[in-house]
């Protein structure tokens, strides 16, 4: 692979999946195509891909990433919201699996002209495709603080987020916070001594929840399983990975409504979410909070 993102759970995924020789699967947050590089060898090379993410820079990696599979891999420059469209487009009504990847990548993190850490310095942006909608920046201009502490505090769940707002408020009387190291002493300057030494960076909770709010992550999360679950055959199964309890529980709550009594579609298949073990975890300590959980589609009825 040419970058450096590892995929995480992606071999508990291919178990899961159990990805055939001519089956075809979309992969939500296709990222650099390292998950769907493992889905294609598990396949013994033959089905297809059908690759979507929102991202053009790593749609453009993917592509090199993938190229040796040709026509097997089909790309889309989109959100997954829009899974039933690309997968109409690509001439299919029905996909033998469904695989999301969720929240940010390490390609994303590790470029500081995006924005999406506290850790270096760069433009305030957090889009995951640059060429659309309002950037961390230009909420940080604008939001009213009740909105801004209601947005870190439910996607974020920073305690501290009444005081964050309030210093954020203040702050941009005077000065303009577009980079992430401005925002970052604001949010210092907001918080007590003792959280600003805790073993979690006291910007962590903040810049999450922007970056869930400027992507639209949960409001889009939910439509997504369901028309997704739509698209798989009988018998055909979704997994997703997600890395906070935010993202999960939402996995949760929809794999478990769409499972009810009445008229199942999904036979759940993961009581509890998979987890990463300590061999995964010491090689790619980005999967110490990865949760997996995986579903089965039926007929309607069947249960």
């Amino acid at each position: 692979m040419k970058s450096v993102h590892v995929p995480v759970l992606a071999e508990e995924i291919c178990h899961w999946l159990g990805p055939k020789s001519g089956g075809v699967y979309v992969d939500c947050t296709l990222g650099v195509g390292g998950t769907s590089l493992k889905i294609l060898e598990s396949s013994g090379s033959n089905a297809h891909i059908l690759g979507l993410d929102r991202d053009p820079e790593a749609l453009a990696l993917a592509e090199k990433n993938l190229e040796s599979f040709g026509s097997q891999v089909k790309f889309f420059n989109g959100n997954y919201s829009h899974i039933v469209e690309f997968v109409h487009q690509a001439g299919l009504e029905k996909v033998d699996g469904v695989v999301f990847d969720l929240g940010v990548s390490s390609l994303q993190l590790d470029s500081p002209e995006r924005g999406f850490s506290f850790t270096a310095d760069g433009p305030l942006d957090m889009r995951m495709n640059q060429t659309e909608g309002p950037t961390a920046a230009d909420l940080i201009k604008v939001l009213p603080e009740k909105e801004l502490a209601d947005v870190f505090f439910e996607y974020g769940e920073e305690r501290f987020s009444r005081r964050i707002a309030r210093a954020i408020v203040e702050s941009r009387k005077t000065f303009p916070m577009e980079t992430t190291q401005a925002l970052v002493a604001v949010i210092k300057g907001a918080v007590p001594s003792a959280y600003r030494k805790g073993r979690i960076h006291c910007a962590t909770r903040t810049f999450q929840a922007l970056r869930i709010r400027v992507n639209q992550e949960l409001e889009l999360l939910q439509p997504a399983l369901q028309s997704s679950v739509s698209l798989l055959k009988e018998g055909g199964r979704i997994c997703v990975v997600a890395f906070h309890s935010l993202e999960d529980r939402v996995v949760k709550h929809t794999f478990r409504a769409m499972a009810g009594k009445d008229n199942p579609s999904l036979s759940i298949l993961t009581k509890r979410p998979l987890t990463a073990d300590q061999e995964e975890i010491d090689q790619n300590p980005r999967s110490r909070s990865a949760k997996l959980r995986v579903a089965q589609r039926v007929a309607v009825g069947a249960l």
